[in-house]
């Protein structure tokens, strides 16, 4: 009621002239806004048509004749003049009496001004009606757009776009409008087609004009939403950005190119084109997963990287998928040489270069999440983009602050099928891009016949991107002429969509067509342009014959500059101790003891945990976190950049690590004390990421993979979460460097050990992980090679350790960086030992000259007297604390040794080898808390087998296979438990088996 009220203050009697004077000196001249001014000159309580949403129409109405009397409709110009002259709203419409009671003359006029106005409500009625029309256009225009090339619907064969003239016909649109309104039409008629309507602000249909017929509304609403672009973007939440793109799309005449425009998209096509059909021609029996029926990506990448250019980008990062004309892209968007994508085609191909031979200087080259100038395009099909769930992930990544990209163009290729699977079938929802909603990226739907429009959307995705650096969607509806691959039969499965396919004209033919009839290029032109590339191409495949060997130099980004040698070898293969001068071990421990910033106020709980790593430091000893802090600390004084992330890993799932403060007082208020080490020292990026596992490590493994000289780190909240993320482990981690020729250092730190909490919460499933090393069980090594073990870590795909003590973790992480080459590094972590009072380690183990131990051997009362040791225990990890316990408890500290192997993979053959030779009398187990069929046993069994010539068994103490990783019951684990130190200590269990 309250802007009812003030609408009707508003119509105080003043002049027009006065009105406009008074409003201009008041206001902003873009923006149509009124102070709120309580002063009423009529009752309006009893006007209906002041209510609901018509208070707002007609101040938008009387905003509009403020400005220009002559803007408004005539009814409308008279009820504001009468209003203002004193006349109450509900009687403006009749003659207020005029001033000169005596003048006849201006009472007939008056009169006669009442008799000619229709009736207000229906005014007001219609005026809404179209707004609301302009509006279900905006929503639902793109459900009736005419996107699908084939001409058929890509849900429903039955269902076919109506096709628009440029004449609208009531009749004809009725049935049309209803798919867009609710109740037809909102009550117009086709009386009122060629009424005048006044344009709210929310629409740009009119150009300069503010009124226009109700026929000429449709025909632009159509032109706009309902032909071969169709534009979802009223559910963005944000009203600069809807007005953004709406001007993008109605602004009449928007969509021009020039003829040199239209020139070089047509050679675009033609390269597009022929290239395809080149390869066809050689290769004709060859899969190529080609872009048969999409053409138009390649003229569509080449306009979204010039416009981006042009706003400034300096690099563009890729990806895609191997279809949808992966070899296309590879020649004619990033200009690969076409004589190394054919020489792939013969079977000559002798050898192959390193990864490391690419020298291309690109250190000026920064990942997207921390450079503007760099962009990322994302291609996808349609199926995949509809039905995997990393898309859904990455999307939530888009706008967090420590994984933003600062704007992604995604790319569907929407060939409306996946292999065989109609879209009937592949998801719920009308398009495959509607996941994108949820983070409000506009999605431009577009038809892939149509390159003119394919382009200026790509120019508008753009823009999008370089205006609001926020994602946007461009979803190319297309189809694949030659079904899943060139060797593939479509007509199994999709007669009637391949029955259209095979009448379908290329995309090509009909521009070229189209572009002769207009004059812009002549028949000529148009061949001579087709035989310039073919003869490229030519040229090219007569090169090809020549060549021996392939250059994966040309198929990689990032040469990692300065990594390597020019032969393309290591710097060294040795590393540097991993140790540090106690100065250095205790300024970062007094730092992570205290809160370096003033005024601020910690919780209390966390006052004493920094209490007592200050105590440990006076102590020269360390905790878990202590030394993680170290490792971290000391490499950011060594310019190295730390990026840690997973979920809540600035706290620390099991509260031991709190590297970020918060203030109790003040919110969002937060401290990051290892940010406050050094002058100088690279920054120290910690981030709790979203609940996603498959999605974060993806994005922390492409930002290790760009950034060879940071550490990066992911934490899985606890071991057994990274289940979800098994596809980045096993496509992308562990094959790096077979498969995709490309080291990488990413580091995962895996919660694990067998604690009683349940099979959710208990395992890192380290027998996935070693069944995936690729080194091989039955041979020694040469254990007299120089610089085996840093052999070994070169040689490896991945580096698998389960330490034991925190001074071993703090060495392991360091070395990580410190070793000339790259491999990831698995890394089991604790959870009971982030607290356990043994589990210390003193300065003295991480002081200069100390470096990672792969073994830690026995060094109590059995290493004196080896001949005594009756039995030589190895482990790994936690459970080496339950066997001295037990040990001890026991009194057979003489009798049985135990080794700790804190390095799985690559396997320590040389030192296990002098740990068994030291005790010639001593029968060999291998010792897990993990179930039988899982753990380390069937990986750690043979090699051990091999390093001593199968000169013994090596017997088995832990638990007994089972399906589950662990139980829940602590009663049951505890038993579990005791069973294993049982086998373990029973000198006599192991007898039997001989």
């Amino acid at each position: 009621m309250f802007h009812l009220r003030t609408c009707a203050a508003k119509l105080r009697p003043l002049t027009a002239s006065q009105t406009v004077k008074t409003f201009s000196q008041n206001r902003p001249a873009a923006a149509r806004t009124f102070q709120q001014i309580r002063c009423y000159s009529a009752p309006v309580a009893a006007e209906p048509f002041l209510s609901g949403t018509s208070s707002n129409y007609v101040e938008e109405m009387y905003c509009a004749w403020l400005e220009n009397p002559k803007s408004v409709h005539k009814s409308w110009d008279i009820f504001f003049r009468n209003t203002n002259a004193g006349a109450p709203p509900g009687t403006a419409y009749q003659s207020p009496l005029p001033l000169s009671r005596g003048s006849l003359a201006a009472v007939a006029h008056a009169q006669s001004l009442v008799e000619a106005q229709p009736n207000v409500d229906k005014l007001v009625e219609d005026h809404l009606a179209v707004q609301s029309l302009i509006r279900a256009y905006q929503v639902r225009g793109h459900h009736i757009a005419k996107l699908d090339p084939l001409g058929i619907s890509c849900v429903n064969f039955d269902d076919a776009p109506v096709t628009v003239s440029s004449n609208v016909d009531l009749a004809v649109f009725k049935e049309r409008l209803r798919m867009l309104t609710v109740g037809g039409f909102y009550g117009l008629d086709e009386s009122d087609l060629d009424k005048v309507f006044h344009l709210p602000t929310t629409t740009f249909i009119g150009g300069q004009e503010s009124a226009l017929p109700l026929r000429e509304i449709i025909r632009r609403l159509e032109m706009a939403y309902c032909q071969h672009i169709g534009v979802e973007f009223m559910f963005i939440n944000d009203l600069e950005q809807c007005q953004w793109i709406r001007q993008k799309f109605e602004t009449p005449g928007i969509m021009q190119f020039t003829n040199e425009e239209k020139r070089t998209l047509l050679a675009r096509l033609v390269r597009s084109t022929r290239f395809e059909e080149f390869l066809q021609r050689k290769w004709s029996s060859e899969k190529r997963f080609g872009l048969e029926g999409c053409e138009v990506l390649i003229p569509a990448l080449k306009t979204i990287i010039d416009k981006s250019s042009e706003n400034g980008v300096d690099y563009v990062i890729m990806g895609m998928p191997h279809r949808y004309g992966r070899l296309n892209v590879l020649a004619n968007v990033i200009r690969k040489e076409l004589e190394q994508i054919f020489c792939q085609f013969d079977s000559k191909l002798e050898a192959a270069d390193e990864v490391t031979h690419l020298h291309r200087d690109t250190s000026s080259i920064a990942p997207t999440y921390t450079r503007p100038l760099v962009m990322s395009i994302l291609l996808h099909g349609d199926a995949a983009f509809a039905g995997q769930g990393i898309v859904y992930e990455t999307f939530h990544l888009s706008d967090l602050p420590s994984y933003t990209t600062h704007g992604t163009v995604h790319v569907v290729v929407n060939n409306q099928i996946g292999f065989t699977t109609d879209p009937r079938m592949a998801r719920s929802s009308p398009y495959p891009t509607d996941v994108a909603r949820v983070v409000n990226a506009p999605i431009f739907h577009v038809n892939s016949d149509d390159p003119e429009a394919v382009m200026y959307v790509c120019k508008v995705a753009a823009e999008w991107r370089s205006t609001f650096h926020k994602d946007v969607v461009v979803d190319l509806v297309c189809y694949r002429r030659n079904g899943h691959n060139e060797m593939d039969e479509p007509m199994f499965t999709q007669p009637l969509m391949y029955k259209q396919i095979r009448k379908q004209k290329p995309v090509l033919q009909k521009y070229a067509e189209l572009l002769v009839s207009q004059g812009v290029v002549n028949q000529p032109e148009y061949e001579e342009e087709i035989s310039k590339y073919d003869k490229i191409c030519e040229e090219a495949f007569a090169r090809s014959k020549d060549e021996k060997i392939l250059h994966i130099k040309h198929w990689l980004d990032s040469p990692w500059p300065g990594f390597f040698t020019l032969d393309g070898q290591p710097r060294s293969m040795s590393c540097p101790s991993t140790g540090l001068t106690e100065d250095i071990l205790t300024h970062i421990g007094n730092v992570a003891s205290s809160v370096p910033v003033e005024n601020f106020t910690i919780h209390g709980g966390l006052s004493r945990i920094l209490k007592t790593r200050g105590e440990m430091v006076k102590n020269r000893t360390v905790d878990w976190a202590l030394a993680e802090y170290m490792a971290f600390g000391s490499l950011l004084k060594e310019g190295i950049h730390i990026r840690l992330s997973g979920q809540d890993v600035e706290r620390g799932t099991f509260s031991h690590r709190h590297h970020v403060l918060h203030d109790q007082n003040v919110d969002k208020r937060t401290c990051i004390p290892m940010n406050h080490l050094w002058p100088n020292q690279a920054p120290y990026t910690v981030c709790n990421s979203s609940l996603s596992e498959y999605g974060v490590l993806g994005f922390e493994l492409g930002f290790a993979m760009a950034s060879p000289n940071a550490l990066v780190l992911w934490e899985a909240q606890f071991g057994d979460f990274h289940n979800t993320a098994q596809c980045i482990i096993d496509q992308f981690i562990c094959p790096g460097q077979a498969k995709w020729v490309r080291q990488n250092g990413i580091v995962l730190l895996l919660p694990h050990g067998m604690e009683g909490m349940g099979p959710e919460h208990s395992s890192a499933r380290p027998e996935r992980f070693l069944q995936m090393c690729n080194d091989d069980p039955d041979v020694l090594p040469d254990l007299k090679e120089a610089n085996f073990d840093i052999n070994q870590l070169y040689d490896c795909n991945w580096v698998v350790v389960n330490c034991s003590t925190p001074g071993n973790f703090f060495h392991v992480l360091r070395r990580q960086i410190l070793l000339p080459f790259r491999k990831p590094l698995i890394i089991f972590t604790p959870k009971s030992l982030l607290r356990h009072p043994e589990a210390r380690s003193s300065f003295d183990e991480m002081l200069p000259g100390t470096h990672f131990q792969r073994v830690i051997p026995e060094d109590g009362p059995a290493a004196q007297n080896p001949e005594n040791v009756k039995r030589l225990l190895f482990c790994t990890g936690k459970v080496y604390y339950d066997l001295t316990r037990e040990r001890k408890a026991r009194d057979m500290v003489g009798q049985v040794a135990i080794t700790r192997i804190e390095q799985l993979s690559p396997f320590p053959f040389d030192l296990l080898l002098k740990e068994v030779q030291k005790y010639p009398n001593a029968e060999l187990a291998w010792c897990q808390e993990e179930h039988k069929n899982q753990g380390y046993y069937d990986y750690v069994k043979p090699r051990l087998r091999t390093t001593i010539s199968r000169a013994k068994p090596v017997w088995y103490a832990g638990r007994d296979p089972a399906a589950a990783p662990a139980t829940g019951n602590k009663k049951t684990h505890l038993t579990e438990l005791q069973r294993l130190l049982d086998t373990a200590f029973d000198l006599d269990v192991f007898k039997n088996f001989s």
